[in-house]
């Protein structure tokens, strides 16, 4: 009998034992997930209607409209350099004389020998006319003189040859030869660019073509003078598109009346294309996965997570074309923290927008 209750006594400890072990475990299974969420607060606010432009933003390098390099046709000693490096030249002027005394001989002889193929011309003339001299001899003179009129005519374009004048107004380079220097045929002299207008070549992607046109306006920034708006517009337009980048290469024309621009410089432009009504939301609450770009939206006293497209974009905004609605309330601030499905409290912060945006989003609260 007393065996008998020992054996339960000892049943009944396991039994006990085996309870609060298995409760202590279970208490310390339960996953933190299952206390109570942290309810966070949040910055919401509702897509706004507004003006949107769609922008291109490309970089090119400048070029002169009207470039070249002085070069030298004959060869010779310099006698005349007509310019400083870097200054403003008018079209005509001349910049360059090589010695042309030889040429101006030349051209003297040739002269003289025209004057006396005229004169045996004249005479022969009138003695044609009482046939005291055949007409194959007056068509012979007449030849000579037509010979001699072409070598002169080459002698003065070689003593032409001996002077630069400049083709158009513009800008000289820097120059590598002084007074005295003997040049041959070919030999660079200085550089002339034009620059009261810089002419710029980027590309437009493809899906904005259809919205370019020739005269169409744009500004642009160097780094030289980033407080400075340079203005242009478009004058040529590629005839094909670039396999590789998809996108078709234009030219722009740059005012620069103040000969800040130089050629080789590089340039950041922004080509306006057209202008439109479109729900926009602060940059700020976008988060971006990957190739998705997501938002939070305040869903009661919950976020939602959702998927958006968007379009252009305007410092410190962007444009929503799918996914929101003109009543939904987009969380701004602790959405990098949230998951779908969080508790949050919506509070009201004005300064927490980013880009000074708050006027834009106050007509819009709740």
């Amino acid at each position: 009998m007393i065996k008998q209750w020992l054996i339960g006594f000892f049943i009944l400890v396991l039994a006990l034992g085996g309870a609060g072990t298995f409760h202590y475990l279970e208490a310390g299974k339960k996953p933190e997930g299952g206390r109570e969420k942290r309810i966070s607060p949040v910055n919401a606010v509702s897509p706004v209607a507004t003006e949107v432009r769609d922008r291109v933003a490309a970089v090119g390098t400048l070029q002169s409209r009207q470039q070249l390099a002085l070069i030298s046709e004959v060869n010779g000693r310099l006698t005349e350099l007509n310019f400083q490096p870097g200054e403003r030249v008018e079209k005509g002027q001349l910049l360059v004389r090589l010695d042309d005394r030889q040429a101006r001989v030349d051209l003297r002889v040739v002269d003289a020998q025209l004057a006396d193929a005229r004169r045996q011309y004249d005479r022969a003339r009138s003695l044609r006319s009482n046939n005291s001299i055949s007409q194959a001899q007056v068509d012979e003179l007449r030849t000579l003189v037509d010979i001699t009129e072409a070598q002169r005519e080459a002698a003065r374009t070689r003593l032409n040859d001996h002077r630069i004048d400049a083709p158009f107004a513009g800008i000289v380079g820097l120059v590598d030869l002084s007074l005295g220097a003997y040049v041959t045929v070919g030999d660079a002299i200085a550089t002339l660019d034009a620059t009261d207008q810089m002419e710029l070549t980027f590309s437009v992607p493809e899906r904005y073509i259809g919205q370019i046109g020739k005269g169409q306006k744009l500004t642009g920034i160097t780094a030289a003078f980033p407080d400075q708006v340079f203005e242009g517009s478009l004058t040529e337009l590629g005839s094909r598109l670039s396999e590789l980048s998809r996108s078709l290469p234009v030219k722009a024309l740059i005012a620069n009346p103040d000969l800040k621009l130089r050629p080789g410089q590089f340039m950041s432009v922004s080509l306006t294309l057209r202008t439109r009504q479109a729900l926009v939301i602060p940059e700020q609450a976008v988060l971006v996965q990957g190739n998705k770009a997501l938002v939070y939206l305040v869903n009661g006293d919950t976020a939602r997570r959702t998927e958006v497209v968007l379009g252009s974009r305007e410092p410190g905004l962007v444009e929503v074309v799918s996914g929101l609605g003109d009543t939904d309330r987009v969380i701004i601030t602790g959405q990098d923290r949230l998951s779908s499905g969080d508790p949050i409290n919506v509070v009201e912060d004005e300064d927490v927008l980013l880009s000074g945006n708050a006027g834009l989003f106050q007509s819009k609260k709740p």
